[in-house]
């Protein structure tokens, strides 16, 4: 299942015209409307390349098994030290799932075997104890996520052991946002009422594409019915915000019949949606092998694709949150855009920033200080490292020279659509202009074609722009020109 944050308060779907959102500029505080997107083909032909996503920076590639468990417990304790009331952010990797779906990238474990669970769960108490031993106790706890795999392919009561050692190893504060995110193809009927119960209220759906020659293309079937009566469960048990996840670009898809899906969905009138760029990635993902390269939508039909989708959203009242996202208006999201506090992290876009991310379970990615440490993505190998005694990283990186700060600018790209020169100089003592005179300059041609404004004071993505935020962010990237893009999805 995909990275996300879990999207916040309720609101009502208009069927008309997408509202105007404003962002606070710089200066005095004046206000601009907030426009969707403008949707140009011949545009976004020519600039679709391969690019980072920016979930981290340097990006994940970068990592490396240098970087190790006794590095990653010394920026620990060293942050810890210099801000022990810094905030907490946790996430929880939990892999299983019962099949194979192919269009996934995700770390996932599949088996039909639901007994695994409870002594994954184990792992991840001795992996908080070795945690909560190198922190201070006390810090606060504001964002809780659960993600996969699937976590509801571990039974109900394993979860909520799992839920009840995480409160006794760490400090939540009574507010703190906690999601989770559900295959409902694998919910027993306990399931969400233990999630309720653990005081979950945010929650992502899977479903990709209602369409049924879709779903067997990625071996996937999951009924609207079946959807809908979860969304609705979910509703009566408290959940104040429901969300849903959709692919562009499998096996099948065509227009017309992904445009049933898209007016299913503002049917069923999620919190936020999730619309993702199928990356094919045959050469490093085994099982997108089974997908057949002529059974993938031409480039065109991509674009249709994503046209009629970004219309429709837009048209119900959506407001283009960025990269991927639509949410309502009244949606912590939106107003976290507006005020220009939105952040990204291997989660995707959060309302919340400035925390360290601590990660626990195979593979997961921990953002702490000035470190990323990734856990062991093999689960026999997660546990040797358990059962040793220390924190089960495999690999990371510790930011070097100018990482933080081109971290900072691309940051704000990626979630502001705007970065304002003066606030970048007075963080990191920078005359902004002569330091990225090298990215300026190739932002140029961008500038020329009307994707990106070049002012004095600040760069603004502009509305022709947003859809190819990633490759204006890419000017900015240190490590590009050096390593090239074969690792990456396309931009569009």
């Amino acid at each position: 299942m995909r990275r996300g944050g879990i999207a916040s308060a309720p609101g009502s779907n208009s069927a008309k015209s997408g509202p105007s959102v404003a962002y606070p500029g710089p200066g005095e505080g004046a206000e601009a409307p907030w426009q969707k997107p403008i949707f140009d083909r011949d545009v976004l032909r020519r600039y679709d390349r391969s690019g980072p996503r920016y979930t981290s920076y340097p990006t994940a590639n970068l990592f490396h098994e240098g970087f190790t468990s006794r590095d990653y417990e010394a920026v620990l304790r060293e942050t810890d030290q210099a801000s022990p009331g810094r905030p907490l952010s946790l996430y929880f990797h939990l892999p299983f799932c019962k099949t194979l779906c192919t269009f996934c990238a995700c770390n996932v474990i599949w088996t039909k075997d639901r007994t695994r669970g409870a002594p994954y769960v184990d792992l991840l108490r001795r992996e908080m104890d070795r945690m909560a031993s190198l922190l201070t106790p006390g810090r606060k706890v504001l964002q809780l996520h659960w993600g996969g795999g699937t976590p509801t392919h571990i039974p109900a009561p394993a979860l909520e052991r799992l839920f009840s050692t995480t409160r006794d190893h760490f400090d939540f504060a009574e507010d703190a946002e906690l999601s989770v995110e559900i295959n409902p193809r694998e919910l027993d009927p306990d399931h969400l009422e233990t999630l309720a119960r653990c005081g979950f209220r945010r929650v992502s759906i899977g479903i990709q594409d209602f369409d049924p020659r879709v779903q067997a293309g990625v071996r996937r079937f999951q009924s609207e019915d079946l959807t809908r009566s979860v969304m609705e469960r979910c509703r009566e048990l408290g959940f104040s915000s429901v969300n849903v996840d959709l692919i562009y670009g499998l096996p099948f898809q065509m227009r017309k019949t992904f445009k049933r899906t898209v007016e299913t969905i503002v049917q069923l009138n999620p919190d936020r949606i999730a619309l993702f760029n199928f990356a094919y990635l045959p050469q490093m993902i085994p099982h997108h092998r089974a997908i057949k390269p002529d059974t993938l939508p031409p480039p065109e039909t991509k674009l249709d694709i994503l046209e009629l989708a970004i219309e429709a959203f837009t048209a119900a009242g959506y407001v283009y949150i960025g990269m991927d996202h639509f949410a309502k208006p009244e949606d912590e999201l939106a107003l976290a855009l507006r005020d220009r506090t939105l952040a990204r992290n291997f989660q995707g876009y959060t309302t919340r920033s400035g925390y360290d991310l601590l990660a626990f379970g195979v593979s997961g990615i921990s953002q702490v200080g000035r470190c990323y440490a990734q856990n062991d993505k093999d689960i026999a190998g997660y546990q040797t490292r358990i059962e040793a005694g220390g924190l089960p990283t495999e690999r990371g990186i510790l930011l070097q020279g100018d990482d933080a700060l081109r971290r900072d600018v691309i940051q704000r790209l990626m979630c502001h659509f705007t970065l304002v020169k003066s606030e970048i100089e007075s963080r990191h003592g920078i005359d902004f202009d002569r330091h990225f005179a090298g990215s300026l300059q190739s932002l140029e041609p961008m500038a020329a074609d009307g994707l990106v404004d070049l002012l004095p004071d600040r760069v603004t993505v502009l509305p022709l722009g947003r859809l190819l935020v990633r490759n204006i962010a890419m000017a900015f990237d240190a490590y590009l020109n050096r390593q090239g893009t074969a690792h990456f999805s396309r931009t569009v």
